[in-house]
C-alpha cells in the first residue's frame, strides 16, 4: 500500500479531523500513485493516520477519505458514506418532501470534491476531486439505487477541476432530458432547472430558505432583486404580496427563463413583475438618479473573491452595490445582503456593509444573520465549508 508522509508536526490538521493535506506538509510519498488512488496517510514518526485520495496536480495534495487507517475505500464504503448523508437529511423535519435538495455537500459529508442535487426526478452530480473522479461510477451509482432517481447527469465543469489535472466531463450518466424540460416545486412555486447549461448545478438550492424568508417579508413591500438570475426570488416576492418587483440581470436567457418561470405560475400577478437586462453597478446608479425607492432590496451576486487573494478587489464591488442600495432604501426599508464568496468571511462582509451604510448616511441595523440550507451541513472541523452568509439590514 502508497503510503503519504507528513512532514514532522504537520500531522496536527489530521488528527483535528481536517480533511485536506496541502503540498507543504507532505514529506514524501512512499511508493507509487496514480491520481485520484488511495494512500495511507502516515505522520513523520510513521503513526498511520487514516486514508486519503492522492491528487498530484493540486496545492492540496490529499483529500482525506477516512480518519480510520484500517479503513478499505471501496464500493461498500461509498455506499455506507451515501446512506449516513441521505439519513442525515431524511432527520430534519424541514427537508421533508422539498423536491429540490442537496444529497451530497462534498467534505462536510465525509465526500471530497462530490456534489450531488436532486431535481425531482433528476441527480445532478459535480466531481470536482481527483479521489471524486475515480469513483465517480460507484457513488453516482450508490445515489441512483439509494434514491431511486430515473434520471442522472454529471457536471463535472468547475474550473477547480482544472488545479486538479482534470478536464470537464458533462452528460447524461443514465436517462434523458425529459420533454417538458427538468422542473421543482418550491415552497408552492414551480422553477425550471436547467441541468445542462444553468449555473451550478442548474439551480441555487442553498438559497432556499432564504428565498422563503423574502416571501414572508414582501407583503406591501416594493422590491428590487438585484442578480436575479432565474428569478427564484422575484416569484417567491411575488407570491408574498409585493406589490412591485423589479428585478436585475445582465444575462438576457436567464431572463428568459424567468419570465417562463413566472408563466409557469398563474397564480402570480404578472403586472406586478419587470424584469430588466442590465449591468447591476450601472443600473443601481440610474435607479437612484431617477428617484426610485424600494422597501425591500436583495443583493445576491456571484462570487466575487473565490479565494482570500481576491478579497481586496471583492470588498470593492461589495461595498459598491451595498453603499447604492442602501441609498436606494425608503425609511424602514430593509436590505438582504449576501455573499457567497469563499475568500470573504462573516467579519469582514459586515464590515463592508457597515461601512457601505456609513458612506450612505444611513442608519442600519442587522436584524436577521443568514446561511445555507440545511441540506448544506458544514462540518465542524472544515470551516471553509461555511461560503454562504447573508444579512438583513434594517434602515432607520
Amino acid at each position: 500500500m502508497t503510503q503519504l508522509v507528513l512532514k514532522p508536526g504537520r500531522e496536527r490538521s489530521v488528527l483535528r479531523r481536517h480533511p485536506w493535506l496541502f503540498e507543504g506538509a507532505v514529506e514524501r510519498l512512499d511508493g507509487r500513485a496514480k491520481s485520484g488512488d488511495t494512500v495511507t496517510v502516515l505522520a513523520a514518526d510513521g503513526r498511520a493516520l487514516g486514508r486519503a485520495a492522492w491528487s498530484p496536480e493540486s496545492s492540496i495534495r490529499a483529500r482525506m477519505w477516512s480518519f480510520d487507517p484500517n479503513e478499505i475505500i471501496d464500493d461498500v464504503f461509498f455506499k455506507r458514506r451515501v446512506a449516513a448523508a441521505l439519513a442525515r437529511r431524511a432527520a430534519l423535519p424541514e427537508l421533508a418532501g422539498q423536491q429540490g435538495l442537496r444529497l451530497i455537500h462534498a467534505e462536510s459529508d465525509g465526500l471530497p470534491g462530490v456534489i450531488c442535487d436532486r431535481y425531482a426526478e433528476t441527480l445532478v452530480f459535480a466531481f470536482s476531486s481527483a479521489g471524486a473522479d475515480k469513483w465517480r461510477n460507484a457513488i453516482s451509482l450508490a445515489v441512483q439505487k439509494a434514491t431511486g432517481c430515473t434520471r442522472v447527469y454529471e457536471r463535472s465543469d468547475a474550473d477547480l477541476r482544472t488545479l486538479e489535472g482534470l478536464g470537464p466531463r458533462c452528460g447524461w450518466l443514465h436517462g434523458d432530458l425529459p420533454e417538458e424540460g427538468v422542473v421543482i416545486e418550491e415552497h408552492g412555486v414551480c422553477m425550471e432547472v436547467d441541468v445542462v447549461a444553468g449555473h451550478k448545478t442548474g439551480f441555487y438550492l442553498d438559497q432556499r430558505e432564504n428565498r422563503l424568508l423574502t416571501r414572508t417579508l414582501s407583503k406591501g413591500r416594493r422590491v428590487l432583486n438585484c442578480f436575479c438570475y432565474t428569478g427564484a426570488f422575484s416569484l417567491q416576492a411575488l407570491a408574498g404580496g409585493a406589490p412591485r418587483v423589479l428585478s436585475l440581470d445582465s444575462s438576457g436567457p436567464a431572463l428568459e427563463a424567468a419570465r417562463r418561470n413566472l408563466a409557469r405560475n398563474p397564480q402570480l400577478d404578472a403586472t406586478r413583475a419587470e424584469w430588466r437586462e442590465a449591468d447591476v453597478f450601472e443600473e443601481l446608479r440610474a435607479l437612484r438618479a431617477a428617484g426610485e425607492r424600494f422597501d425591500l432590496i436583495v443583493l445576491d451576486p456571484p462570487k466575487f473573491a473565490p479565494s482570500p487573494a481576491h478579497a481586496e478587489r471583492a470588498s470593492r464591488a461589495y461595498k459598491d452595490i451595498n453603499l447604492n442600495a442602501f441609498k436606494l432604501l425608503a425609511p424602514g426599508g430593509l436590505l438582504m445582503t449576501y455573499s457567497c464568496s469563499g475568500g470573504v468571511g462573516i467579519e469582514l462582509f459586515q464590515k463592508i456593509v457597515a461601512g457601505a451604510a456609513l458612506d450612505a448616511g444611513v442608519d442600519a441595523r442587522i436584524v436577521r444573520r443568514l446561511t445555507a440550507s440545511a441540506d448544506h451541513p458544514v462540518l465542524l472541523d472544515f470551516p471553509e465549508g461555511e461560503y454562504l452568509k447573508g444579512l438583513v439590514c434594517a434602515v432607520g
